[in-house]
């Protein structure tokens, strides 16, 4: 049976396209809403995803990345889909942050009402330094891209009172800031970092502004990134068995991330939000321990 099906509802139009049972919604939930994205670089990244998601919902934005990386990617294509416009910056620099901000805001027409964070880079790792034996100007670099960054970013927004009341403001982590995973190497120390400011700075911008800060442990996923950890397939797939729901695709994090950009969290700041299937809570599953039963 093929048709289609329209559905008005509350102002919204849900099509149920019944052809090879695909759907496709939007809720509206970030009509009218401003904001900006770090960090797309092809369309396997998380950033890339949410700048879909947050389009699909209503949300306009500003797209941006640093220099070196708007040449490695494809960030004008995901623009021209989105309507967005890109606005090169360095997010370790507070200049660059400033200016990104003012030129944001005046682009969108005003605050803005959500941001993601979705920055994260080892030297040490890029350079195959393993973790007893760091090169430290690395680390310190890799610190400053991949946490200190946030800092900085959450710094600017506050400083140029930039957030409306309500705004979110979201970054990307992973659970090796509680847990030891070898491989993951000196990114684990940054992304602990990472989370402590999402929850000190959080603790200000709510207090005073009543702007909501909050991380997303996300699942191991495919990305640039990822697969530039020494045997990322390998714990994909064991992540896979661990987790009673599956891992976490970079698009399950793109839905997650736009329902903290929502109304619909407005009480939710200061945390760190396992979105793993359930990976983090599971001491080990019926798959694993079949495996070494065999």
């Amino acid at each position: 049976m093929r048709g289609v099906f329209s559905l008005a509802y509350s102002n919204e139009l849900a099509i149920f396209v019944l052809n090879n049972v695909s759907i496709d919604m939007s809720y509206n939930l970030l009509k009218g809403k401003r904001g900006i994205i770090f960090g797309a670089l092809d369309e396997n990244s998380i950033a890339w995803k949410t700048a879909e998601r947050v389009h699909e919902e209503g949300g306009s934005f500003v797209l941006t990345n640093a220099p070196i990386a708007l040449r490695m990617g494809q960030l004008n294509a995901l623009a021209e889909k989105t309507g967005a416009k890109v606005i090169p910056a360095d997010a370790t620099s507070s200049e660059d942050l400033n200016q990104l901000i003012e030129e944001a805001t005046a682009h969108l027409g005003g605050k803005l009402d959500f941001v993601l964070h979705s920055i994260g880079m080892s030297v040490n790792v890029r350079k195959g330094r393993h973790y007893t034996d760091e090169n430290y100007d690395f680390t310190t670099k890799g610190w400053d891209v991949s946490a200190l960054s946030f800092h900085k970013l959450l710094q600017s927004l506050y400083k140029n009172d930039a957030m409306n009341e309500w705004g979110s403001v979201v970054a990307l982590t992973y659970m090796a800031a509680q847990r030891t995973f070898p491989d993951y190497n000196d990114m684990a120390d940054n992304k602990a970092y990472l989370e402590s400011v999402a929850r000190s700075f959080g603790y200000f911008f709510g207090k005073e502004k009543n702007v909501r800060v909050n991380t997303i442990s996300q699942s191991p996923t495919v990305t640039t990134a990822g697969k530039g950890v020494k045997g990322f397939d390998a714990f994909l797939n064991f992540a896979e068995k661990m987790s009673p729901l599956g891992n976490a695709s970079a698009a399950d994090c793109a839905d997650y991330t736009v329902t903290l950009f929502s109304d619909l969290t407005r009480k939710v700041t200061m945390q760190n939000l396992f979105h793993d299937g359930g990976f983090s809570n599971t001491g080990v599953s019926q798959e694993i321990v079949d495996h070494f039963s065999e």
